[in-house]
């Protein structure tokens, strides 16, 4: 996560990614444990602090520097669709080129300070990042002040807040360079930037599939990739591979250029194939 960072950084090294003191900020914040991950353990957080707040340490919005925009794959890490949260269902939206939405804005700040976002990657409340419910991981958003006009560009790669009178949670960080890390809550509009004209010169150009089904039996992997090849105007092919002499034959439907060819494929699948598919994204020598 280095996009974005405050241009402090004889100050982070000092702090780094441990949980840092806060001072007592009431109900700033909407983040409490139950909005971003399950407990551990018998009755304890993964959290070392029990309240959410702010570092002692005063951030100068001028010198807050907004998230850089640039093409990122989206992976699978974080975009698990739809997915639960407190018993209540998430699906990420369809399209996310031009989403637009206004609503409250809320922060979170040192007790998730150090701990993992939903893609797996650190948080830190100095970084210009957010979480949104529904939008895909990563993605990079312009947040106007709708009380007072200031913007910043953020970068999502987490999942929250879950109250339903909020849209985005945004990092202590970026509540500060919009003008409401006190106040706690601010009127905003959010709009999606589109990175898709840098795909062209970007080095993580992906490959993604749907993937329907795994046969340690070449045999069955062929029928189902007849089967499903009648009825479907996508490409379907067999992916196989050798673990320790076992062989495996994954059945998978693509490629597609990127993760939103691919969740339209998945509707049309879901009319044809009554199981369950899993995204796969191919990305340079690696997939996730």
């Amino acid at each position: 996560m280095k996009y974005g960072v405050v241009a402090i950084a004889a100050l982070l090294l000092a702090v780094g990614c441990a949980p840092l003191p806060s001072s007592k900020q009431g109900d700033t914040s909407s983040a409490d444990a139950g909005n971003r991950g399950a407990p551990v353990g018998q009755g304890k957080s993964r959290y070392q602090i029990e309240q959410d707040g702010a570092p002692l340490q005063t951030l100068d919005p001028n010198m807050i520097a907004d998230a850089q925009p640039r093409h990122e794959v989206l992976r699978v890490a974080g975009n698990i669709s739809p997915y639960k949260v407190n018993g209540k269902e998430y699906r990420l939206v369809d399209q996310h080129r031009g989403f637009k939405e206004r609503g409250i804005a809320s922060w979170y700040g040192t007790k998730f300070h150090g701990h993992a976002t939903s893609n797996g990657e650190i948080y830190s409340l100095y970084e210009m990042t957010a979480a949104h419910r529904t939008l895909p991981i990563p993605v990079y958003v312009k947040v106007t002040n709708l009380d007072n006009g200031r913007t910043a560009i953020v970068r999502v790669n987490d999942r929250g807040p879950f109250h339903s009178d909020r849209i985005i949670d945004l990092s202590y960080a970026a509540a500060v360079k919009l003008g409401y890390a006190k106040r706690g809550t601010a009127r905003v509009e959010i709009e999606v930037i589109d990175t898709d004209n840098t795909h062209a010169a970007s080095r993580e150009a992906a490959r993604y599939y749907l993937q329907v089904a795994a046969f340690s039996q070449l045999t069955s992997a062929n029928a189902l990739q007849q089967k499903l090849s009648e009825g479907l105007a996508f490409p379907v092919v067999i992916a196989s591979s050798s673990d320790r002499g076992a062989a495996m034959h994954r059945v998978r439907v693509g490629p597609f250029v990127d993760y939103y060819s691919a969740q339209a494929a998945k509707k049309v699948l879901q009319q044809q194939w009554s199981g369950e598919s899993h995204l796969v994204v191919e990305a340079g020598d690696s997939s996730s």
